[in-house]
């Protein structure tokens, strides 16, 4: 009876599977082309990560390799790079979170208040131009204008002060790096919330305009209660990657003088595995990272549930 009963119901979801597929085949259709392309592009390289516990050969190629157990993991793990970019990569992706987050959030609802649609327009187009200029362009524009005869060390030295070093200063990188971010991607991440203002009813603005509330406190209780799972949805996404730090500014943002502070997990992988050509060692650094990211994203989720009764998954 039970595997009479079992074969009913596989037959039953097979055949609504099936239903659903013939009833909503153009949407499939339509999705195929990036299936493909994620299971091309994202799963499939994805056995790769296999060279993190091998003693990786190119002569011998990743089946041929080897088995090295954990062995680059206690190598990564044993020694004081592990601290030290472990350490700067939580702090600068902490102050992204902290100082970059809300300032989408802020430009959207005040980006939301104006009501001359050509200005809106033109602020938010020029908002969000930085974060199609690409890193090799922010990095060259931030070594011209903080040079020694830039124009922000132009201006201190008016106030008869020396120039400032910068670039080169370790205390000026993670201000620099956040900042620049913010400029970059500000305007970008601001239209997620412009659409879901977008969303609000007018009717709830008008009544609270009837009953004489000001801007502010339409804005605190109706437009932040409205793309609040919106902002908690981000704010998880933002928590899963507080370790995937991209390397190219970074990278490009260091020297000699300020590695103690720009050397992050990313920027350390790509020296480890295509400078240095330690295939299985940057790997398992890679792999570290991302297993991070994952924990940090299931916590943020669950704890989400739990508080606000609302989740990514």
């Amino acid at each position: 009876m039970l595997t009479t009963g079992g074969k009913k119901n596989s037959a039953s979801l097979l055949h609504k599977l099936t239903q659903t597929l013939s009833y909503n085949w153009q949407l499939w259709a339509l999705l195929l082309p990036a299936l493909i392309w994620l299971a091309v592009f994202m799963y499939a390289p994805m056995y790769g990560v296999t060279i993190a516990f091998k003693d990786y050969n190119s002569k011998l190629g990743i089946l041929g390799s080897p088995f090295a157990g954990l062995k680059y993991f206690r190598q990564f793990f044993s020694t004081n790079i592990f601290y030290i970019t472990l350490r700067n990569t939580l702090i600068v992706s902490g102050q992204q979170l902290a100082f970059g987050f809300p300032v989408p959030i802020l430009f959207a609802l005040l980006l939301n208040q104006l009501r001359f649609a050509r200005f809106r327009k033109v602020v938010q187009t020029i908002s969000y131009a930085p974060y199609f200029i690409s890193n090799v362009v922010v990095v060259s524009i931030l070594a011209v204008v903080m040079s020694p005869s830039g124009f922000v060390n132009g201006f201190i030295q008016s106030t008869g002060k020396a120039a400032v070093l910068f670039m080169t200063r370790p205390e000026y990188f993670r201000p620099l790096y956040v900042g620049s971010g913010i400029w970059q991607s500000m305007g970008f991440n601001a239209i997620i919330y412009l659409a879901a203002l977008a969303g609000v009813p007018p009717d709830l603005h008008e009544a609270a305009i009837v009953d004489g509330a000001s801007k502010i406190k339409r804005i605190i209780h109706i437009d932040l209660p409205t793309i609040a799972p919106t902002i908690i949805i981000m704010l998880i996404l933002a928590i899963g990657n507080l370790m995937s730090v991209g390397y190219e500014k970074a990278f490009l943002m260091q020297s000699g003088m300020n590695t103690s502070v720009s050397e992050i997990v990313s920027t350390y992988v790509y020296k480890a595995g295509l400078v240095n050509a330690q295939y299985s060692f940057a790997t398992a650094v890679g792999l570290f990272n991302s297993v991070i990211n994952l924990i940090l994203l299931s916590a943020a989720n669950i704890v989400s549930r739990k508080t606000a009764d609302f989740g990514l998954f």
